[in-house]
């Protein structure tokens, strides 16, 4: 199943975001968890969303319209990055106001390096859209990086997040099928969006 997408802008506010009647589904997680090259696994474009080793790079939201109904969205990660503390605050902001404004977000998809497991940060986060009535997806990102042996306490660490985790790993390509199933289904489940955030 395809999951083709093009860019169509990137937002450093709320008021940059498009005017638009499609479902988002967001993805969202610590700086350098892997969020631009899923997505680009996701929708088997490479370079569609941009990629770098270093932490922070991704400083805007940027969508992504997929040729059905649905727009993927590739926020700025959060945690550490090499900017500033003022950018770094800049950025949250952002992150939070798309989070709890944006009215198209239907989805968020938490990615979580597999080999640390949820953490505070990502905890709170699914506790904090849930109040949004949001559907939560949680991604084990790196799952290669981790021997079989590992693997069964590693999907034990994400019980305090409260769901099970698609494991994923760019590499191998594992999870990758599953994820886009996950993400077509959700765009057929919601109905379009009849406002957009302010």
């Amino acid at each position: 199943m395809e999951l083709t997408a093009r860019f169509v802008r990137s937002a450093l506010a709320i008021s940059d975001c498009p005017r638009s009647d499609r479902v988002e589904a967001a993805f969202a997680g610590r700086s350098n968890v892997g969020k631009s090259s899923l997505l680009n696994a996701v929708t088997g474009i490479k370079g569609l969303a941009r990629t770098s080793k270093t932490p922070g790079r991704t400083r805007s939201i940027n969508f992504f319209d997929t040729a059905g109904r649905l727009t993927l969205v590739d926020l700025p990660g959060f945690g550490y990055a090499k900017i500033g503390r003022a950018n770094a605050a800049n950025i949250t902001r952002l992150l939070f106001d798309y989070l709890a404004r944006r009215e198209n977000l239907a989805a968020l998809v938490i990615l979580v390096d597999g080999r640390r497991g949820p953490q505070e940060e990502e905890i709170a986060l699914a506790q904090a859209v849930r109040g949004r009535r949001l559907e939560v997806v949680v991604v084990a990102t790196k799952w290669d990086k981790l021997r079989n042996s590992q693997r069964g306490p590693a999907l034990q660490s994400f019980v305090p997040i409260g769901l099970e985790p698609i494991p994923c790993s760019i590499l191998s390509g594992e999870g990758i099928e599953a994820l886009r199933h996950r993400l077509i289904d959700l765009a057929q489940q919601y109905p379009a969006p009849t406002r957009d955030a302010d």
